[in-house]
């Protein structure tokens, strides 16, 4: 995130980075990505800080503990997984019920963007990565990850009050008015998620977002994967959509795998995603916010995804 976090006392962080045995001299924070707040600790390890009030703590957990075990256990190299605490624990609070902390080594390596568009080696790359996740067992600790839209309350909610003003912030109304001309497409892209979300099929352990901004590539070209707070059980076009784009990449995977794509799942999922932006845009922008430079991508956002749902 560009933005600090609001009301964490970053006072906290360093006494907080003993628990993992580091005392930092230097923390410098970095904005970088989006959901969550990062900085640098000496140069050596990546601290990045979560807002459980929007997912739970619990469920944040299960994720870090997932992903330490596919590297520990599993080893599978190209997991950047969150280093334990002294007592064992991938996850710790910072206060009472808004944020916590993970730790991760600081890994040296090119990252990309969301709206990178790989080449087709390097798809290759990815989905042979993918295949090698979608063939592990999954931990103890991983997480379901049902198709059900996460954010679907929120955005139905404020399909019905479109008629009355949102007072979150100078984009609270400019969004009202965007989901108002909208809202026939996402009334409808609702219910094709709805039909689509009947198919089924054997679930694996997924990242969850495994697009270019999830990419690290080290000098001498192999790929690391980061952001591993989504990880859990789902078909493997969850990750797959992010990735697929014509048959020769089909045919990689079901070679490494056994199992062929299912395109149908694939557009289901695509769908999702988009679905699921829209609603965590309209909370943001229906909760208090000002005109920040986070606040500016989340309007460019959700005014890009709804144009895409529209054709």
């Amino acid at each position: 995130m560009r933005d600090r976090p609001e009301g964490l006392d970053e006072g906290l962080l360093r006494p907080a980075l003993r628990a993992w045995g580091i005392d930092a001299v230097v923390l410098d924070y970095a904005p970088v990505g989006f959901g969550d707040y990062h900085w640098v600790a000496d140069g050596r390890w990546f601290v990045t800080v979560a807002d459980v009030r929007r997912r739970s703590y619990d469920g944040l957990l299960q994720a870090m503990e997932t992903a330490a075990d596919l590297r520990e256990q599993a080893g599978l190299p190209f997991v950047v997984a969150p280093l334990r605490t002294g007592d064992g624990t991938t996850l710790r609070r910072l206060d009472r019920h808004r944020y916590a902390m993970s730790v991760f080594p600081h890994v040296d390596g090119v990252g990309g963007d969301f709206g990178d568009e790989p080449s087709p080696e390097e798809r290759g790359l990815v989905i042979d990565l993918l295949a090698e996740l979608h063939r592990t067992p999954p931990p103890l600790s991983t997480p379901a990850r049902p198709v059900e839209l996460a954010g679907r309350a929120w955005l139905e909610d404020a399909l019905r009050e479109t008629d009355r003003p949102w007072l979150g912030g100078p984009y609270a109304e400019p969004a009202r008015g965007l989901i108002a001309d909208h809202a026939g497409t996402l009334r409808r892209r609702l219910d094709d998620l709805d039909r689509m979300a009947e198919k089924g099929g054997e679930p694996v352990v997924t990242h969850g977002e495994p697009h270019p901004g999830n990419l690290l590539r080290k000098a001498d070209g192999r790929l690391l994967l980061v952001d591993w707070d989504t990880v859990g059980l789902a078909v493997p076009e969850r990750d797959l959509w992010h990735v697929i784009k014509d048959s020769a990449d089909l045919a990689r995977y079901a070679d490494a795998t056994g199992r062929a794509p299912d395109p149908a799942a694939l557009e289901l999922y695509q769908l999702r995603w988009a679905l699921d932006d829209v609603a965590e845009f309209v909370a943001w922008f229906r909760s208090p916010h000002g005109r920040t430079p986070d606040a500016e991508v989340s309007w460019e956002g959700l005014t890009g995804t709804l144009q895409a749902l529209a054709r």
